[in-house]
């Protein structure tokens, strides 16, 4: 029996999460982390910076990086004088880096999850979002599109849907301008649609952006709030690592 939850006999898809992701298919699947990996990985791409994706920052992180001959980024808070981190600041940075190691339990995790079961994974941001609908206009013809916003997580490890992933995803999916989208697809784009003209001044007010202004990163919510601003479609190949394509 089908699985209520699949949104079948819809072309655009969108749900959340890791769990969302492994019930949602898709041929195409957007991974939307805002605050702060897509967003990283989107900048890298426009410096020509492979990201290979990573879930843990550990010892196994290290040796996968020694692996791949690639920076591994550092904790935010641990990030000195040429560190690179999942802060998007840090990798504008960077000097003489090409190949870059980038953990996060989200985004990285939702990408390669999706990427084993055999969908195309595209990183996706409010940075790219109009670039990324015009690579799926371009290579998607009959394939199913699926964006995942990738959420947060509370202090007991359950999802914290955040209202920016539902942003970016929403303008994503807005920006396909196709009619068959699931009721969760357009409830996303409805949400993105309420809020496009007030950005990025409501990414720096939602919880998110707060959150990073706070802890001291207020140049993180400001990049990412660089809507529409980069050309470049990080896609994941082999599960490995996200190489940029560009549009025009």
């Amino acid at each position: 029996m089908t699985s209520p939850y699949a949104q079948d006999g819809f072309s655009v898809g969108f749900d959340w999460g890791p769990m969302g992701a492994g019930v949602v298919a898709g041929d195409i699947v957007a991974v939307v982390d805002v605050l702060s990996f897509t967003t990283a990985v989107t900048v890298a791409a426009d410096l020509g910076i492979e990201v290979y994706p990573y879930r843990w920052r550990d010892e196994t992180a290290v040796t996968y990086a020694e692996q791949w001959g690639a920076k591994l980024a550092v904790g935010r808070s641990e990030a000195g004088p040429g560190d690179v981190s999942l802060s998007p600041a840090t990798i504008r940075k960077v000097e003489g880096v090409s190949k870059l190691v980038l953990p996060s339990p989200n985004g990285s995790t939702i990408a390669k999850q999706l990427s084993d079961g055999g969908a195309t994974v595209i990183a996706v941001s409010l940075r790219n979002r109009q670039a990324a609908a015009a690579w799926v206009r371009e290579h998607g013809a009959g394939r199913r599109v699926v964006a995942i916003a990738a959420g947060e997580r509370w202090t007991d490890g359950s999802l914290r849907p955040a209202v920016e992933d539902l942003w970016g995803a929403g303008g994503f999916l807005s920006a396909l301008d196709q009619d068959d989208l699931s009721p969760e697809a357009r409830a996303a784009v409805a949400a993105y649609d309420a809020v496009a003209g007030q950005l990025p001044k409501l990414l720096h007010e939602c919880a998110g952006g707060r959150e990073l202004a706070q802890y001291g990163y207020p140049e993180d919510v400001a990049i990412a709030a660089e809507v529409d601003e980069s050309r470049s479609v990080p896609v994941l190949e082999d599960g490995t690592m996200f190489r940029s394509t560009r549009t025009r």
